[in-house]
């Protein structure tokens, strides 16, 4: 016994370190590792940029953000209300260099993005201002762009105004009394789009819902996020708001928070399936809670079925890296990886140089903190659902050898400071495009006091592609 015991101990704390060693490797395989990315083509499209609004819309829209005012009343004074960003410091807003209202419909505020090739692409413009109220006077469009990559240079080549003549959407649109019924950032606030077979798939977050559209801009349909049983609402969901009575986050019978629907939304290679994925952590009204685990807050992704048209009940679960991180697009690169743009809701900018005495107001903004690129496996979730996250991106710290910049420093080191990179599309087997939203006029990153361009960012990803 005596001669027993000690071997007993020593393999006791054998197993015992083999064990830790066994937790410690999977602990660091589980870790996303960074990779680089090279920065391999950058376009832009001015913020100021506009369309005309079809003549059959209506003198109402010749003019857009009348009313992104304080008051929310009618001003027809064009270039009279000036505009501040609030992100970094709430209590401390700095004027953005963007006035309201303009002429015509802004193209700004690209949400989703599709490939048609390298120099081709169709891009989805926001809701408008940022919600109902300041936005009934801002058409839904898509746009077709082609890019110049030598010169830098992003041209508007035509644009698709959605209008529903059919009636499709099943409940009171701003314009429901016209003949061509055009679709306003009162109606949807499109957020992601994909072509699939001989229509447009544009996700939204009011409903959330996601809408059928032909290329022509007319709407087919309109699904409800009814998984199994239950059905995934927004405050702003039909059955919740009304116009000119919007509701609060405080209402009952919500589960995805205001702006918090689908943002992203990606397709399998055979289009067979559409993931719409929630922007923000649903709420839990057992709980009274944002969904979190172990401390994190995740989300969900979703399975469409094209053909029938409806939810198959598969889904996933995405673990944010820190509280506050939403998911702001997702594409699959094959059936079962996929890229996911995850970043903070707080920061943008990277600051320029301003001289330490006096303080200058106008020339101040916290860097851009969390702007990343994640891949991810859905085959490797684990046991709850959560996907594997492979290896990140980080869109503030991109390689720039060939020095391709168009705006900001030209350097090594190549950033993308907006508050929101807002959507990416694979574009071949090593390269994607990244789009921000603007958020005209609100959002001044690139340079302090001048807003945001609409800027086409072309990545080679090799590196994380092929990380394992």
């Amino acid at each position: 016994m005596r001669t027993a015991l000690p071997l007993l101990a020593t393999l006791a704390v054998s197993l015992a370190v083999a064990f830790h060693a066994t937790q410690a490797s999977a602990q660091a395989a589980s870790t996303p590792v960074e990779v680089t990315a090279e920065l391999a083509g950058h376009a832009f499209l001015p913020f100021s940029t506009a369309v005309a609004a079809p003549k059959d819309a209506g003198a109402f829209f010749a003019t857009a953000g009348k009313f992104a005012n304080g008051n929310r009343t009618r001003n027809e004074v064009l270039g009279s209300e000036k505009a501040n960003t609030f992100v970094g410091d709430p209590k401390a807003p700095r004027a953005s260099g963007g006035t309201l209202p303009i002429k015509g419909q802004s193209v700004q505020g690209f949400s989703g993005i599709v490939a048609l090739d390298r120099n081709h692409y169709l891009v989805l413009t926001d809701n408008g201002f940022g919600n109902k109220i300041n936005s009934q006077d801002a058409l839904l469009m898509v746009h077709n762009v082609k890019v110049d990559w030598q010169s830098g240079k992003a041209t508007r080549e035509k644009t698709t105004f959605l209008h529903d003549p059919d009636r499709k959407v099943p409940f009171a649109i701003q314009n429901e009394a016209t003949e061509k019924r055009y679709l306003t950032g009162v109606d949807f606030d499109p957020e992601s789009i994909q072509i699939v077979g001989k229509e447009w798939w544009i996700g939204d977050e009011f409903g959330p819902y996601v809408l059928r559209v032909t290329p022509q801009g007319r709407v087919l349909g309109v699904i409800e996020t009814k998984v199994g049983d239950k059905t995934y609402r927004s405050p702003d969901h039909y059955l919740n708001g009304r116009l000119g009575n919007l509701p609060s986050d405080n209402i009952p019978g919500w589960d995805a928070r205001r702006s918090g629907g689908f943002e992203p939304m990606a397709k399998s290679p055979d289009g067979a399936k559409l993931y719409p994925m929630f922007e923000w952590p649903l709420y839990d009204a057992g709980t009274k809670a944002f969904e979190s685990n172990n401390g994190k807050p995740f989300t969900r992704i979703l399975e469409l079925d094209v053909a029938s048209k409806a939810y198959t009940g598969k889904t996933w679960k995405y673990r944010f890296e820190e509280a506050g991180n939403i998911a702001a697009d997702f594409q699959l690169l094959d059936a079962t990886t996929g890229l996911v743009i995850e970043r903070d809701d707080v920061s943008e900018g990277v600051a320029p140089a301003c001289p330490a005495e006096p303080l200058r107001t106008d020339c101040f903004t916290r860097p851009a903190k969390f702007k990343r690129i994640y891949k991810i496996d859905l085959a490797a979730a684990d046991a709850e659902g959560f996907v594997r996250k492979v290896a990140f991106i980080d869109l503030t710290k991109i390689a720039n050898p060939k020095r391709l910049a168009r705006l900001g420093p030209n350097e090594e080191v190549f950033a993308l400071p907006h508050l929101g990179p807002e959507g990416l599309t694979i574009v071949d087997a090593e390269h994607i495009v990244v789009v921000n939203d603007n958020n005209f006029p609100y959002s001044s990153a690139r340079q302090i006091g001048k807003p945001d361009d609409d800027e086409i960012t072309l990545l080679n990803i090799r590196t994380l592609i092929d990380a394992k």
